[in-house]
């Protein structure tokens, strides 16, 4: 007798369900999104203990009847494609007719449905049906799924803690609610509610939903096209980061994707305007003919593959930086930040005139700019202080007071107070002014009293020697000498002076440390970001009222005066009406 046999339908489904269902996320995933295919306008979740025990998805969309209700629970069941040619052409969230059979095969499932006319319900135990009875005329459907994994033990000791598996949940819900923002959402856990939004259809009120006011208001709205690609979202201010990539939420024909490469474009975008490890709020949506992505990489299908992909990487890349380049990036302190003490993640409130009374204002949601509106609408989940939108990229004319503690100088306006980093301001001026000598290199060269001697080891001595062309280039006059060893007689005229010798060692030593990977624009960044930090003024330096006009004059010039070479902000404003409040001037 053979040894090959064809497994049975169950052991089959619990195989698929390692790769569909990996935990309680995955479910309220694979159940929402079959919500979102039969055109739902609400959509509730309701978990116990976060799901482990019992996740219940309601909605309003078209239902089933009693024939599809059972057949859905089918291997490879589905209504969204027909032939292969539907492959090349998926608009809809499900496809693959894997994930209810999936889940049935690995917990108890009861499902209510239906569609105007029949109405059903079913029972089933690890994907057996067990029993049946009349349900309602609630048209749409409901799914619960109880003691997910009960059968399969190894997969149930693995799931995380409650808290974990409920923020992987809200997570999901989040991502669901951004990209289909007419669709209103309810997240209960526990008879908790968590989360609830508007489904207003307003992109920008639904970020309000998710992340708050704080941070909606500082949020900026990014929208351009190609011939292939159109693409609309927002954008949060640099002083607004995350200490993770998760929310770079990038959203494709109404399908919440994950695309390494994309990511790595959006977070290029911000180069120079944050710490290299943090990372900006994004919600992009990406609209593309489906004959042009391929989602049928993964049965999770978060990964997506593009055509032409260069096209939409540029036009992400210079939405971002237009949005950046053309608004006020100094981050505003408020009352609420310098009570908690959290510049970082806090936000400020505007910057009123005049103001003998204050009243309660709110995001004008009505259209896509961030406008400031009275409060008349009733729109009340949640709470609102003052509210200003992200001001139009112009540098203040600035007056310099005076120097606090041998660090920051304190400068004024008629909008209040500014506090300056003198050494980050520095810092920017000399990077900007150096990455422009890099890439431009000129022949100006200056000889060396004293030649420098440096030896290294043959491996790194090797790599040196196959980058003399391109060092020489710089400007720097380099050659072999003796065993394993350079000689440097000349450098450019630009290097700061006393700082030569680090300026030449840095420049060889990030060689080496590139080889194989060199990028001459990573290369030029990184070296002229080292050398105006080394070449700045420093934390401490006394300088006078004159000096610090000058750097103020300077920076002013800059390409981006809001941040150093290292994303740290130059500048931070004090609103006078915030000092008014403060002090009492102002209530």
């Amino acid at each position: 007798m053979g040894k090959i046999m064809v497994m049975s339908e169950s052991l089959s489904n619990k195989i698929a369900a390692g790769e569909v269902v990996e935990k309680c996320a995955s479910v309220v995933k694979e159940l929402i999104e079959n919500s979102i295919d039969a055109l739902s306008s609400e959509i509730k979740v309701e978990l116990i203990q976060s799901g482990v025990k019992s996740i219940k998805v309601t909605d309003n969309g078209c239902g089933m009847d009693k024939e599809d209700a059972i057949m859905c629970f089918q291997s490879h069941a589905t209504s969204k494609i027909k032939d292969e040619d539907d492959l090349y052409n998926i608009n809809t969230l499900g496809f693959r007719g894997e994930a209810l059979p999936s889940i049935a095969s690995v917990s108890n499932v009861i499902i209510q449905t239906c569609d105007g006319e029949d109405s059903i319900i079913y029972e089933l135990e690890a994907g057996k049906l067990v029993n049946q009875k009349l349900g309602d005329l609630r048209k749409g459907t409901t799914i619960e799924v109880k003691d997910l994994f009960y059968n399969t033990p190894a997969r149930l000791k693995y799931l995380n803690s409650l808290y974990t598996e409920l923020s992987n949940i809200t997570s999901v819900i989040h991502r669901a609610a951004l990209s289909h923002t007419n669709i209103r959402f309810t997240l209960i856990n526990d008879n908790k509610t968590i989360l609830k939004t508007s489904g207003s259809g307003n992109l920008l009120k639904t970020i309000n939903d998710i992340y708050g006011v704080k941070i909606s208001k500082k949020m900026l709205e990014v929208k351009g096209e190609t011939d292939d690609y159109e693409i609309y979202g927002y954008i949060s201010l640099p002083e607004i980061t995350k200490s993770n990539r998760n929310h770079i939420i990038t959203i494709v024909n109404g399908r919440v994707v994950r695309n390494s490469e994309l990511n790595k474009t959006i977070n290029d975008a911000y180069h120079k305007y944050k710490f290299d490890n943090r990372y900006p709020i994004i919600v992009l949506n990406i609209t593309v003919d489906s004959s042009l992505t391929d989602v049928n990489v993964h049965p999770s299908k978060m990964d997506i593959k593009f055509s032409n992909f260069d096209d939409l990487k540029n036009l992400v890349f210079e939405k971002i930086k237009e949005a950046l380049n053309n608004n006020f990036l100094a981050p505003t302190v408020s009352n609420e930040m310098i009570k908690i003490d959290n510049v970082l993640n806090k936000i400020d409130t505007s910057d009123s005139k005049n103001q003998e009374e204050i009243k309660e204002l709110v995001l004008d949601f009505s259209s896509s700019e961030n406008v400031i509106k009275e409060e008349e609408n009733t729109y009340n989940y949640q709470p609102v202080d003052v509210i200003d939108e992200p001001k139009k990229r112009e540098f203040p004319l600035l007056e310099p007071v005076g120097q606090v503690l041998g660090v920051y100088i304190v400068c004024q306006n008629e909008k209040g107070m500014y506090l300056m980093d003198q050494h980050a301001a520095d810092e920017r001026i000399n990077y900007e002014k150096y990455k422009k000598a890099m890439a431009n290199p000129k022949k100006d060269k200056i000889s060396m009293l004293f030649p420098i001697n440096i030896e290294y080891p043959k491996e790194e001595f090797l790599i040196i020697t196959e980058h003399l062309d391109f060092i020489k280039n710089l400007g720097i006059d380099i050659e072999e000498f003796g065993v394993n060893s350079f000689i440097i007689k000349a450098h450019p005229t630009w290097f700061k002076e006393g700082l030569e010798e680090v300026f030449i060692k840095n420049i060889l030593e990030k060689i080496i440390t590139m080889n194989k990977n060199f990028d001459l624009e990573r290369f030029n960044d990184s070296i002229s970001a080292m050398m105006a930090c080394k070449a700045s003024i420093k934390a401490g330096d006394f300088i006078s009222i004159e000096e610090m006009r000058k750097l103020i004059d300077k920076l002013k010039e800059c390409e981006n005066p809001f941040n150093c070479a290292h994303g740290r902000p130059t500048i931070i404003h004090y609103p006078k009406y915030e000092l008014d409040k403060l002090f009492k001037r102002a209530v």
